[in-house]
């Protein structure tokens, strides 16, 4: 039997998507409001899921308390209330901090601490209501 937990955590930050190789009609053209050069911000909503099989005592995938205290140590309070373009984070230099790359990213960051009887199967990024991106491992 497997079973998937889902655990969702918030955050706060701020961006700008820009390309300095770029003209600024070219990065307004492709980026939209989104290349204001005073930087622009998003109440992120995380949703991160684990999938195993549930521990015949506890029926536990994972605690989601630790889940959610990983999540928030290695992503939330990394991110939280910081500008993801100028603030040391889990970005690479270089990388533009699209909804895209930041799931794929925050995937790196949360893998390596979760319990060795689950798996993580997506990690989901809200940056409004009306886009996300979603990450399985690919």
């Amino acid at each position: 039997m497997i079973v998937y937990l889902t655990r969702r955590e918030h955050f706060n930050a701020a961006h700008k998507l820009w390309v300095d190789k770029w003209s600024e009609e070219k990065n307004f053209e492709i980026f939209g409001k989104c290349a204001n050069k005073n930087f622009h911000g998003h109440n992120y909503d995380l949703q991160v899921t684990v999938k195993g099989t549930p521990d015949p005592l506890t029926g536990f995938i994972m605690d989601a308390k630790k889940l959610s205290n990983i999540l928030k140590e290695k992503v939330c309070n990394v991110l939280d209330h910081t500008n993801m373009n100028l603030d040391d984070n889990f970005l690479p230099k270089g990388i533009l901090a699209t909804t895209e790359n930041l799931v794929y990213y925050i995937w790196q960051e949360i893998e390596p601490h979760l319990d060795e009887n689950c798996q993580l199967h997506s990690v989901k990024l809200y940056e409004t209501r009306n886009i996300w991106a979603e990450y399985f491992g690919e």
